[in-house]
């Protein structure tokens, strides 16, 4: 997690001159599709992305959650903690951090661009209501249902099985992309509400290995299919194991992910290495069909 820092306030005064941040050489980069994914803080990341050049953001960020509690994990009891980067730092601590990373991604939105954060209610609440500070304009909090959630081994407390994601557009004059048509169609003809009922991720999506706060491909994917368009811009600033830069290469968007930690960045670029070859595989085999199909 980045050092936390006050946000600066308002000045009327110009701001000095200063030589805007260097992106560093991307770890993973596929020019074809249009996929850059950097390794870093993701504060200093943004800061270096030009303003108003994205069109969509997903963002997982830490949940606060690892206080050395337990869970339930496969039929065993496991430990809550998933590293550094997710203990809690006190109450003031986590939201000044949520406010941070909030107004870098919101300064790269272009202006009628949307963000997309996940979270349980260690972290959603503060989520929320940095985003009202900040003058994001909320549009929906979608609950995320988990069919088969781990049980809860205390009997002190219900079963954990949701999860909130937020939606917000960059502020209140934007005028956000929805494919209201589309998800109507998903949803059987009918008006989608916002309770969406997905699995979690399944095994081939942990074949190069599973992230603790991994997402399913199927969430992300009607994320992008909801709020952008073909060849629009997506981040991720917390981006993990690349669930989101696979779902952006699957619906044509152009991606760009920030992650901290080397392990995660290698297991998104096997996972892009292997969708992508999958991807070929499934037009060779189209084309030979057509083909056969033809010369009938």
């Amino acid at each position: 997690m980045p050092k936390l820092s006050p946000l600066p306030k308002p000045s009327s005064a110009p701001a000095a001159a200063t030589a805007p941040p260097h992106l560093p050489a991307p770890v993973f980069r596929d020019d074809k599709h249009h996929i850059r994914i950097f390794q870093g803080d993701c504060l200093d990341i943004l800061a270096a992305l030009p303003e108003n050049s994205i069109d969509l953001i997903f963002a997982d960020p830490p949940y606060f959650l690892s206080n050395n509690g337990i869970t339930c994990h496969a039929g065993r009891m496991v430990s809550v903690n998933k590293g550094e980067w997710d203990r809690s730092r006190g109450a003031d601590a986590n939201h000044e951090f949520n406010r941070l990373w909030l107004a870098a991604c919101q300064r790269v939105l272009q202006p009628n661009g949307s963000i997309w954060v996940s979270g349980t209610s260690h972290v959603i609440h503060s989520v929320g209501f940095a985003m009202q500070q900040l003058e994001f304009k909320l549009l929906n909090d979608i609950t995320w249902v988990k069919p088969n959630p781990p049980p809860n081994l205390s009997c002190r407390y219900f079963t954990h099985a949701t999860e909130t994601i937020i939606w917000a557009a960059k502020s209140k004059k934007s005028r956000h992309t929805f494919h209201y048509q589309h998800m109507k169609e998903i949803a059987g003809g009918k008006q989608m509400k916002s309770v969406w009922t997905i699995p979690p991720p399944e095994s081939w999506e942990k074949k190069f290995g599973k992230h603790p706060a991994q997402k399913p491909v199927a969430l992300l994917e009607r994320i992008l299919l909801a709020s952008s368009s073909e060849g629009d811009l997506v981040l991720d600033p917390f981006m993990g194991s690349g669930t989101s830069a696979v779902a952006a290469l699957r619906k044509k968007r152009r991606f760009v992910g920030i992650e901290a930690d080397r392990k995660w960045n290698e297991v998104a670029s096997e996972r892009l290495r292997s969708d992508r070859q999958q991807g070929v595989r499934e037009i060779g085999s189209r084309s030979k069909l057509i083909a056969k199909a033809a010369g009938a």
